[in-house]
């Protein structure tokens, strides 16, 4: 965990970030607890720590980029997630969001396809506690069906449609929200499964990395 130096210098701008986010329209009262107790600033590169609490993405190596936290806040809001789901992840990159994840449902289950983000993730993750992650390194779009189905699956890259996969592991009632579009601008979507059908609500643009692998773009 953070040591106490760190939360002190980290203090005010975590605090100004809460209220960025209240200000913002995030109303859930468990989101904005989350984003209190996880320390960001331990998830981002040395490089950029100093932009820890600032609501802006910031590059985490591989290509790859921690979203800016009103892109996370707004994601786990429309999840609705109540404490006792079960939730897949696709997408650990900095371990960021799952942290926030392991605060607001039982078990979370992150795949991640880069190694190295992987590794720094799960040592970010074991520094903070957090007992209720378990990360895979694999591809993505093929879910981790040995652990399914899953109340909720969050999707943290952008596709054309939805994996077959990761609908074939959401729960009865269960949701998926994820970027649908092309690789540079797109919208995003939640799916909720209701009986055997799934219906889509709209939820506005955004940009984000492309969900690479078997269902998703080529590398």
């Amino acid at each position: 965990m953070a040591g106490p130096v760190e939360e002190q210098i980290y203090r005010g701008p975590r605090r100004r970030l809460i209220e960025t986010l209240r200000e913002g329209g995030i109303r859930d009262l468990a989101v904005l607890r989350a984003f209190e107790v996880v320390p960001r600033h331990i998830f981002v590169p040395s490089a950029v720590v100093h932009r820890a609490y600032d609501d802006s993405a910031l590059p985490i190596g591989g290509g790859q980029t921690i979203s800016q936290p009103s892109v996370h806040a707004r994601y786990l809001e429309e999840l609705k997630l109540t404490g006792h789901e079960r939730v897949l992840e696709i997408g650990t990159g900095s371990g960021y969001q799952t942290a926030l994840l392991s605060h607001l449902a039982a078990q979370i289950f992150s795949v991640e396809r880069n190694r190295e983000l992987l590794d720094r993730a799960r040592e970010v993750i074991r520094r903070i506690g957090a007992r209720n992650i378990s990360l895979l390194l694999g591809d993505g779009t093929l879910g981790w069906r040995e652990y399914g189905p899953y109340d909720a699956i969050l999707v943290s890259a952008a596709a054309s449609d939805i994996p077959a996969p990761l609908l074939e592991q959401l729960a009865p009632e269960g949701r998926i929200l994820i970027p649908l579009g092309d690789r540079e601008e797109q919208i995003l979507t939640v799916a909720t499964r209701e009986g055997d059908a799934v219906t889509r609500r709209e939820i506005g643009p955004v940009r984000f990395v492309p969900l690479v692998g078997a269902h998703g773009w080529p590398s």
